[in-house]
């Protein structure tokens, strides 16, 4: 099973996207990292083929930005997944 493409910052809405709806894996993998308490470094290296050593700023920023998100999944975003769809 291939990991779906990804962009350096996902995006930045008050509603879900076709973006967030494709990452659900990825955002539940960073949330379980976080609560094992593994390095972001380690994590952005398995969960994004990013080498943190030598793309430090892109890894870093790809990190902080999907797991900002995957948590506004946890507060806001689920909701979304529960209203039915129109189109």
């Amino acid at each position: 099973m291939s990991a779906p493409e990804f962009a350096d910052e996902p995006p930045q809405s008050d509603r879900l996207s076709a973006y967030d709806e494709r990452h659900l894996v990825t955002y539940l993998r960073l949330l379980d990292a976080e609560k094992d308490e593994a390095s972001w470094e380690e994590v952005v290296s398995i969960i994004f083929a990013i080498d943190p050593a030598s793309e430090p700023d892109r890894a870093r920023r790809v990190y902080d930005t999907h797991l900002a998100r995957a948590r506004w999944m946890t507060q806001h975003g689920y909701k979304h997944l529960m209203v039915p769809r129109t189109q």
